[in-house]
């Protein structure tokens, strides 16, 4: 119980929340494609299909009870557009399992998109959707919180805090000059310290598990080069953090690579 353990070769892991596996997934970012086109002239076919398959294979693969989403389901910043409702409404309106949606700072709105997507099913087929607020959640003895603002007392209470927002990434280089840069985890301690003035908190000692993003045309921290981190207690209350590739290589602390 209160376990995360991420899929190999996937930015996604599954937590055991004792009695229930969640498949656990970060910075969506639903609609990414019509946002490029009118705010950088990138031209980019929508993914969201792409995505939604990636989803559903994720979840029978982790045979998950739950889909729980760490924030910035969606993209646009001031409201939920055309493209990120749609595509988010057909993915929950394909889904047959609860889920439990972590609100980010891209997520102003959501809620009336989940209004939308349950009102044209028929009663008694509406997967349980739940939008916490920005102070996340706790679900067994695991918590989740986006990371653009500090956890509630709940979720920083669990034996293990799953966060996203950073979109963590390193930048490797070879010994002819080549680069390039790979989506990563983020994983260690949480320092007590950090949180001090944070009263009624019962400190289990947790392990911060910083997920990588799993929509592949977000930007991201190089977490190994210019350390600017996004998270209000980060890097202060990271401990001993190490960084570790998709596929599950080790690389070591994080700054230090």
């Amino acid at each position: 119980m209160g376990r995360v353990d991420p899929i190999p070769d996937e930015p996604a892991a599954i937590a055991d929340l004792g009695g229930e596996r969640a498949l656990v997934i970060a910075d969506y970012h639903a609609g990414i494609e019509q946002a490029l086109r009118y705010e950088n002239g990138v031209e980019i076919a929508s993914q969201a299909e792409r995505r939604r398959e990636h989803v559903h294979r994720l979840l029978d693969l982790a045979e998950a009870d739950r889909l729980v989403v760490l924030g910035d389901f969606m993209h646009s910043i001031g409201g939920p557009g055309g493209a990120e409702r749609g595509e988010i409404e057909v993915l929950l309106e394909s889904l047959s399992l609860p889920v439990t949606i972590v609100k980010g700072n891209h997520d102003g709105g959501i809620e009336s998109i989940v209004d939308d997507a349950r009102s044209p099913r028929t009663p008694g087929s509406i997967p349980e959707v739940t939008v916490t607020g920005g102070g996340g959640c706790r679900l067994g003895d695991v918590g989740f919180v986006h990371g653009h603002g500090w956890p509630d007392h709940e979720a920083l209470g669990a034996r293990v805090l799953c966060m996203g927002h950073e979109h963590p990434c390193v930048r490797l280089t070879d010994e002819v000059g080549g680069s390039r840069v790979e989506r990563a985890w983020l994983r260690g301690r949480l320092v007590r310290e950090a949180f001090e003035g944070r009263t009624g908190v019962t400190w289990n000692d947790p392990e911060l598990v910083v997920f990588p993003a799993f929509n592949d045309l977000v930007g991201g921290t190089w977490i190994n080069a210019d350390l600017d981190f996004l998270c209000p207690f980060l890097p202060a209350g990271l401990a001993g953090g190490e960084a570790y590739l998709l596929d599950g290589t080790r690389l070591g602390p994080y700054d230090d690579i």
